[in-house]
């Protein structure tokens, strides 16, 4: 047989694919201790949940560094549009990835504003099930998968038995249907604490690994857990850090006292070191969070906090490498505000005492947090007005808010480390006490669409003829601005279609949701269509007032769009934009023809 440079190249690449597809993943047990085994060698999970998924242009420099810090693996809670760059970039640096696949919650909790219904949803769960399959099969050849991960904290956000039975049930039909198309890999299922322990037994024999989220001390006393059930199973912490605000016990005007930064550093390190690597079941862990943000968990939990590097940053590397910090985040040996109700717009004084172990310059700036009303509005941190200095004092501005709210401090030092401390205090304000819908308060302008990044609203309120309607929020083939445009994709010739981008998620009225984008004066979007003609009614607000959290004004226009780009702008000044839960609202009919239309920056102003 003739063999040219081409059939070689093609029996050298099949030949890599397949050695690469091969990869082996497996558990064993040796003098009473589990083992996990990836092409024959040990494998301690040294991990992290990863929160930046979506930031693909930096992915090269999240796992590097990663990689520095020690971190051998990842965890992510689902799969979208970027896992397999994801797991392109994981595989560059040596990290492995525990794939995780979503399971909805049954009532609306602490993660995710949804509610299905297990003994029913028949069709909800077969959606469910055929995407984990697919998922499986799309990954399953990858060199960085290292486990599957069904489902997060299910359990704990489902009411009856009879619910958590149904779910157990499903969760078997969809673990073990993975085990026959993939021997490479193992499953494992996480659940917060041991909410999940009885049933997985009971019902999931599927299950290779017991995933359990554990923060604090807790995690010295999970495998007692297991042996005192009988339960002998590996399971690995999918989530572990300082003590979480659930379990905390001590209350400071209406807010849990959160941990100092000493103890968040150092529940890390001596938590790997005493509670975890030398238990006979546990796997290994993986720390919550390797993140950034300007929310209430990232002060907390996450190791960057508006880019800045946070004690879970530093003890990640402590635990994993045995290395010291480089640089010591400045510390905060006191801070404390009056202990009196407080007028709101009034300035108070600020008692605060700082050290920085290099005798850095630093920069101080003061935050708040309110715990009332949606859920991103509890989420939500808000610069706070400030005066002064370290030298002579600081004042801050109460803000125009009513009850509790939590104040930080932040204190930021040329290494770009942070330091945190926080306290409770109470305010009083006329107006804010009289606010109908807490809700998040937005800067403007207030993109509901842009660039398809960190969509505000998401498109889950699908009506009409829907099952023929697709919609991609980052579509490239018409794009106004930017790379990405909205395009939903009607294919039937007859029928009418709508698509709500709405807050929360797969809601319809009955939870608190949306946000205050009082101070707009104008709503503008551009759209086109893929023909001349297209009809479309568009605009914001959906939910009526028969609904206990409706949208506080609609507004909308048909349009006649036409194959070219074309802005549109609605004049809103006089309405009531005190809760718009539905920031983009779609509806058209087809006359004779399939048709997509466009849509791309849509804004308040």
């Amino acid at each position: 047989m003739k063999t040219t440079n081409t059939s070689i190249i093609t029996i050298l690449l099949l030949y890599f694919c397949c050695f690469m597809a091969n990869a082996q993943v497996t558990i064993e047990k040796k003098d009473s201790i589990w083992n996990l085994v990836v092409d024959g060698k040990s494998f301690d999970i040294k991990g992290v949940t990863f929160g930046s998924e979506n930031d693909v242009a930096n992915y090269d420099r999240y796992f590097k560094d990663l990689q520095a810090l020690g971190v051998n693996t990842i965890r992510t809670w689902a799969t979208g549009e970027n896992t397999q760059k994801l797991l392109d970039a994981a595989e560059k640096y040596n990290i492995k990835v525990m794939i995780g696949i979503w399971m909805r919650h049954g009532r609306p909790g602490m993660e995710d504003d949804d509610s299905f219904d297990y003994l029913k949803d028949t069709e909800g769960m077969e959606v469910m099930y055929k995407t984990s399959i697919k998922v499986v099969e799309m990954y399953k050849d990858h060199p960085a998968v290292l486990t599957w991960g069904i489902g997060n904290e299910v359990y704990l956000n489902m009411a009856t038995d009879a619910e958590k039975e149904a779910y157990s049930k499903f969760l078997e039909r969809v673990c073990s249907h993975i085990k026959k198309i993939d021997s490479n890999h193992l499953i494992s299922s996480t659940e917060a604490w041991t909410f999940g322990l009885e049933w997985w037994e009971k019902h999931v024999p599927s299950i290779d690994i017991y995933g359990i989220n554990c923060y604090g001390a807790g995690a010295n006393f999970l495998q007692e857990e297991l042996q005192k059930r009988n339960i002998d199973k590996p399971y690995v912490i999918t989530e572990f850090n300082v003590t979480g605000e659930w379990d905390i016990k001590d209350f400071k005007n209406g807010f849990k006292v959160e941990p100092s930064d000493e103890e968040k550093y150092t529940t890390i390190v001596d938590g790997y070191n005493n509670w975890i690597k030398n238990k006979s079941n546990c796997l290994g862990v993986y720390v919550f969070h390797y993140g950034d943000g300007n929310e209430y968990a990232s002060p907390w939990l996450f190791t960057h906090h508006r880019g800045l590097y946070r004690p879970t940053y530093w003890g990640i590397r402590k635990a994993y490498t045995g290395q010291e910090p480089t640089n010591a985040i400045p510390k905060i040996n006191s801070f404390e505000l009056p202990d009196t109700t407080l007028q709101s717009t009034t300035w108070i004084p600020v008692t605060l005492e700082v050290s920085d172990a290099e005798n850095e310059d630093v920069d101080v700036r003061f935050y708040y947090n309110q715990n009332t009303g949606s859920r991103k509005r509890r989420s939500q941190i808000n610069k706070l007005n400030s005066r002064g200095s370290l030298a002579d004092g600081f004042e801050i501005e109460i803000p125009k808010e009513h009850g509790n709210i939590k104040v930080y401090v932040n204190v930021q030092d040329t290494f770009n480390n942070v330091g945190i401390a926080s306290t409770g205090i109470t305010v009083t304000d006329k107006e804010a006490k009289n606010r109908k819908y807490l809700v998040p308060k937005v800067n403007l302008p207030f993109y509901v669409y842009k660039d398809g990044n960190d969509l505000p609203y998401i498109p889950t309120g699908y009506m009409g003829n829907y099952k023929v309607m697709t919609v991609d929020t980052q579509s490239t083939d018409e794009v106004h601005s930017g790379s990405y445009a909205i395009k939903i994709d009607y294919k039937e010739r007859s029928g009418w279609y709508g698509l709500a981008f709405v807050d929360p998620k797969n809601d319809w009225g009955t939870t608190l949701g949306g946000y205050e984008i009082e101070g707009a004066k104008k709503f503008s979007f551009w759209a086109k269509a893929d023909r001349d003609g297209v009809t479309a009614t568009i605009g914001f607000g959906l939910i009526d007032n028969d609904k206990p959290f409706p949208d506080t004004s609609k507004k909308s226009k048909k349009l006649e769009l036409t194959s070219e780009w074309k802005k549109y702008t609605f004049k809103i000044k006089r309405e009531n934009l005190s809760c718009i839960r539905s920031g983009l609202v779609l509806f058209s009919s087809s006359f004779g023809f399939p048709q997509t239309i466009y849509i791309d920056e849509v804004v308040f102003e």
